[in-house]
């Protein structure tokens, strides 16, 4: 079953919500997506969820799609998002995910949802830009480099560079061909994401590159696996293996073939470790 709704926070915003699955599932997942994209359930995985027993759950970030923007907020800001629809549909726990943008999101709420949170999976996801041992922006291909490097200089070099044409080389020939088979589903949530103008890409950007607002260590009070492609140009592989050490007891796996989309692919394992992590197996 699949249901949409929207809910109004205090200070006037509106988040629009999704749901698929069944309801009586054994495991509630909460999805963070990337940038830029909204909340709609991935498509290519909705059946392997389901036959898992997982019951999916999304929000639209602010700025994006159904949800009104909040300029300024930092990653750690969704929480308070995931938090309030989590109350308006009655889930007590659950556990979470995010692919690229959505690793950040949704290690954030492993940090500060305490024991709501049962387990975490941050897929391809970025480490934090004030990193310790890290070159932030090696290994990124040029297009998604200057974006990053523009969010880095403020809002508005940010937006003269999103202005730019997209760089079809941050992704490799993997990417694409994931891209042209199941997972073109990502055509519309991009064009959605986008449909309003940049306004939530922007933020999420700039979001990346200042203060997250937790500690990424945090994130280890429940299990966590970081998951990302040996051969990602849009986020290297680099930030999975500090995130790998900086978060205690993070089960960390890269995958050698695969880049930035292509690592969806293996959802089905990373879905098979999320509902045994939050059995405790």
């Amino acid at each position: 079953m699949s249901r949409t709704g929207e809910i109004t926070r205090p200070d006037g915003r509106t988040v629009r919500w999704y749901e698929d699955g069944p309801r009586d599932a054994g495991l509630v997942l909460f999805w963070n997506h990337g940038t830029p994209n909204i909340g709609q359930p991935p498509g290519p995985l909705m059946k392997p969820a389901t036959d898992r027993g997982i019951r999916w759950v999304s929000l639209d970030r602010p700025g994006y799609g159904g949800s009104t923007r909040r300029e300024g907020r930092t990653v750690a800001d969704v929480v308070e998002d995931v938090e309030a629809v989590a109350d308006a549909l009655g889930l007590d726990t659950f556990a979470v995910a995010g692919h690229s943008g959505g690793g950040p999101h949704a290690l954030a709420c492993a940090a500060l949802l305490g024991e709501r949170v049962t387990a975490c999976a941050a897929i391809a996801g970025l480490a934090p830009f004030d990193a310790h041992d890290l070159d932030w922006f090696g290994g990124m291909a040029a297009g998604g480099r200057a974006e990053l490097e523009a969010a880095a200089a403020g809002p508005a070099a940010l937006v003269l560079q999103l202005e730019q044409e997209w760089d079809p080389e941050g992704f490799t020939p993997e990417d694409h061909a994931a891209l042209a088979g199941p997972w073109q589903w990502f055509d519309g949530v991009v064009k959605a994401a986008l449909e309003h103008g940049p306004d939530g890409m922007v933020d999420d950007d700039l979001a990346y590159v200042r203060e997250w607002g937790f500690d990424a260590a945090d994130a280890g009070r429940t299990p966590v696996l970081i998951a990302h492609g040996g051969k990602d140009r849009v986020v290297p592989y680099t930030h999975g293996e500090w995130l790998g050490r900086s978060v205690p007891g993070a089960d960390v796996r890269v995958f050698p073939e695969d880049g930035h989309i292509s690592v969806l692919t293996r959802a089905e394992a990373l879905l098979d470790w999320l509902v045994g992590a939050s059995r405790g197996v």
